[in-house]
């Protein structure tokens, strides 16, 4: 059944590729309906073989596929769904820093040699160095394979929308990455003087005594723990955010 469903789509999408492409050539001999009643029977098709499948990524996947659909056939109504999105990167941003205080904290203060800590961290970094270089380069490949964004227009950028570019010098950056308050960290998503913040304070708990250790502790995996669970809630509304992001960047940019 769910590889019929995934032939039936793809059949769909291939019909509308075809008669979007005559239809181009003689608009007459064509319905104006056709095309989209066919992409919109391919994006069921999907979102019926992913209730069947019950996988989050192919929710979002339909989710992806329907708002670019909706932003291409009704930019109107795709303006108005901003919110969806919106309301989704604020609850990806509000798990950032109690996910970091906590995992760290857990991370580092839950183990009594600081040394091997040092030593698993170094080892984390060149991987993590490695690894971002790896995906840069992949990326920079696939978008000069691909030349995606060629002959998309942007919209004149206003003077209140205009972006800070006011340099700064190698001891700003590096007086940037320490916290002067950590709760206006938070708040400004400073993500680099959350980390500082949070490897810090697991250190100075890590040479605590074990009886006043404990409770806070605890505290971290009981927090990075709650962590994971708000972040699995917050991953059900992923392919809701999607469609919402995708419906109004396509019909943002008019495509």
């Amino acid at each position: 059944m769910k590889s019929k469903l995934i032939i039936a789509a793809m059949v769909a999408a291939t019909l509308a590729i075809a008669v979007s492409f005559f239809a181009s050539g003689d608009a007459s001999a064509i319905p104006s309906f056709l095309p989209p009643l066919l992409r919109w029977l391919g994006i069921a098709l999907i979102a019926a073989n992913a209730v069947g499948r019950r996988s989050l990524t192919a929710w979002i996947l339909v989710g992806l596929l329907a708002g670019a659909e909706l932003g291409h056939d009704a930019p109107d109504i795709a303006l108005k769904l901003q919110f969806l999105g919106a309301i989704f990167l604020r609850l990806i941003k509000v798990i950032i820093a109690p996910l970091l205080f906590g995992t760290l904290v857990v991370g580092i203060a839950g183990h009594a040699d600081l040394k091997k800590v040092g030593r698993l961290g170094i080892k984390s970094l060149v991987y993590f160095e490695i690894v971002s270089t790896i995906a840069l380069l992949i990326g920079f490949a696939a978008i000069n394979i691909s030349r995606a964004g060629e002959g998309v227009r942007l919209p004149p950028v206003t003077a209140s929308e205009s972006l800070n570019t006011t340099p700064h010098n190698a001891a700003q950056l590096i007086t940037d990455i320490f916290p002067e308050n950590i709760a206006k960290s938070v708040a400004e998503g400073q993500v680099l003087q959350v980390v500082v913040f949070s490897i810090l304070f697991a250190m100075a708990l890590a040479l605590v005594p074990e009886p006043k250790r404990r409770p806070m502790l605890a505290f971290a995996e009981s927090l990075s723990e709650t962590m994971f669970k708000f972040t699995n809630i917050v991953m059900f509304a992923a392919p809701i955010g999607v469609f919402g992001a995708v419906a109004y960047t396509v019909g943002h940019l008019g495509l």
